[in-house]
């Protein structure tokens, strides 16, 4: 027998292996290590390009609005992870996502960048899906249209889960000012996303045609499916100008925006208790001056911004007795929003807006329904606040509404719609089906400020104006506050951090859009669709794989 010094043929003419990789030395593969090290350098061409493709979908987005960037990325992420498999589609998905999130989100980095990396991650996570099942059904006929449905599938889910969703990112709010722009009045955002998504697939695909034309293959045959393809996505892309958008209202109504200002941006822009209230009833005595100087014609509502009430005006009475005065000083009916104690849970706090009239003081309010997870309230308080310390700067936790926010102020019929409400389809579209003739968005962010994201959410209140065929009025403590018109164009801004009085005279409106009857039935249809393709594409897969296998033995038993 050979002593432990000598070498077997076998071990002689094997292969090398990683040093301490189980089983390498048995299968003669490579260790994961050195695996992984190959697939990165693989890959690393594809990852950069990716992530490019991520760096412009975010400028697609406010403060930049380069809309056509939306339709080239998607185009690239189609491009990148066709004929891949699913790992390798899910990889591309995620080097995309991840930093157009992080630069979406970036406004979060008051919090600390390392929130805004931990959303991106989890945002990331579903195009990383979309990635996947994009690689999955390039194989498809048609495959632009299933890619296209597949962003709605991916959008579908990310709407709603974690706690509720994240909607910041989709791709319809990329192209609020865009000929996309008037189909949201047909199928709501999710056809804006689709229509997006589509000509994105087909440029793809345009480009597809494109290459094997260069290599000769196809001769002829290759330009036609190309040039069609290219004569879709322009047909898509100008649909939306086909497309009537109601802006002529019933009646209307003059209003005024207060906008108080807060003393500093950032997470502590409360400064003292009832500055913030202090500004926003300065204001309205300022403008009440105004109306009885005759600088300015009084108006038959004012409207002012989530939290203009720092303090519980039920709970203090300096805080009642302040937006009382303002109110009688200016004459008619107010919307203040303000934080209050919650009647029956002790401890829990509701974001609300109340109508406060000038002779009878408060009255019907509404209570903001989907709270901000981790920043109006913790899931799994106990347990995390002793592992991240600072979600300790939530003392108490916001307890949803149960209703939506429509509200008699004055002699219009609004619907008020708090903050980041704006960004989830059914809110508005269930506060548009309960009466509401007009949108109030009542914000707060003055956390936020000069990052962007005010931009961001004034662009999700234009896409809605068109959705519901509805005047959207934003009132903020530090801006952006505005008006926007029925057709989405953004009739007055103020700047932020600022106090300014904003007045107008808005369309009050009955009737309702295609996008209000249909409600989700279309976002539902197209995920299921594109969940449906890539279905149909495994199965199709797994079928092929045994034939294949069978045809390759055949020859090697001829041979």
């Amino acid at each position: 027998m050979p002593s432990g010094s000598e070498t077997t043929p076998e071990a002689a003419t094997a292969p090398p292996t990683a040093v301490g990789t189980p089983g390498a030395a048995a299968t003669g593969r490579p260790g994961r290590a050195v695996r992984l090290a190959r697939l990165a350098r693989r890959e690393a061409a594809r990852t950069a390009l990716a992530a490019v493709g991520g760096t412009a979908l975010a400028l697609a987005f406010p403060p930049y609005d380069l809309w056509p960037l939306s339709v080239l990325a998607v185009a690239a992420l189609a491009l990148l992870t066709r004929g891949r498999t699913a790992r390798q589609g899910a990889w591309t998905g995620f080097a995309l996502a991840l930093p157009f999130f992080f630069l979406l989100l970036r406004w979060l980095h008051v919090v600390g960048y390392d929130a805004v990396l931990g959303l991106a991650v989890v945002e990331a996570l579903f195009v990383a899906a979309l990635g996947a099942a994009l690689a999955v059904t390039s194989r498809l006929p048609a495959w632009p249209l299933w890619g296209a449905c597949l962003w709605i599938a991916q959008e579908w889910a990310r709407d709603r889960v974690p706690f509720g969703g994240f909607p910041w990112g989709r791709l319809a709010f990329a192209n609020t000012g865009s000929p996309f722009t008037p189909l949201a009045a047909l199928g709501g955002a999710p056809l804006v996303t689709f229509a997006a998504a589509l000509s994105g697939g087909l440029l793809a695909y345009a480009a597809v045609a494109a290459v094997r034309l260069r290599s000769g293959a196809g001769g002829l045959r290759a330009v036609l499916p190309g040039a069609g393809a290219v004569a879709l996505a322009a047909a898509v892309t100008a649909a939306g100008f086909a497309v009537p958008v109601p802006t002529k209202g019933d009646d209307s109504v003059d209003i005024a925006i207060i906008q108080g200002n807060v003393e500093k941006p950032g997470m502590d822009f409360l400064g003292r208790p009832l500055m913030v209230l202090d500004n926003h009833v300065s204001a309205t005595l300022k403008l009440a001056r105004d109306i009885r100087e005759g600088k300015t014609k009084k108006p038959d509502l004012v409207i002012w911004p989530e939290n203009s009430s720092d303090l519980d005006p039920f709970q203090y009475t300096q805080a009642y007795d302040r937006i009382d005065k303002a109110v009688r000083a200016v004459g008619v009916p107010v919307l203040v929003g303000a934080l209050v104690d919650h009647p029956g849970k002790p401890g829990f706090i509701d974001n609300m807006g109340i109508v406060w009239d000038p002779t009878t003081g408060p009255g019907a309010s509404y209570a903001k329904q989907h709270p901000v997870p981790f920043g109006e309230y913790v899931p799994f308080r106990q347990e995390l606040s002793k592992v991240i310390t600072r979600l300790q700067r939530v003392p108490r936790d916001f307890y949803p509404g149960d209703h939506t926010g429509v509200l008699q102020v004055g002699p219009a019929r609004l619907g008020d719609v708090i903050c980041f409400e704006v960004a989830y389809d059914e809110i508005v579209h269930d506060t548009v089906r309960a009466g509401a003739r007009a949108l109030v968005v009542q914000t707060n962010n003055a956390t936020y400020g000069r990052t962007g994201q005010p931009e961001q959410q004034l662009a999700m209140s234009r896409l809605r104006a068109v959705e519901h065929g509805r005047a959207v009025v934003t009132a903020a403590t530090s801006g952006i506050s505005a008006v926007v018109a029925p057709d989405g164009r953004v009739l007055q801004r103020s700047k932020e951090f600022t106090q300014d009085v904003i007045t107008a005279r808005i369309p009050l409106r009955d009737g309702t859009t295609l996008a209000d009857r249909a409600g989700a039935a279309p976002e539902w249809a197209l995920a299921i669709v594109g969940l449906l393709s890539c279905a149909a594409a495994l199965l199709i897969g797994r079928r092929v794989r045994p034939e294949a296998t069978e045809k390759n033995m055949d020859k090697k038993g001829q041979q």
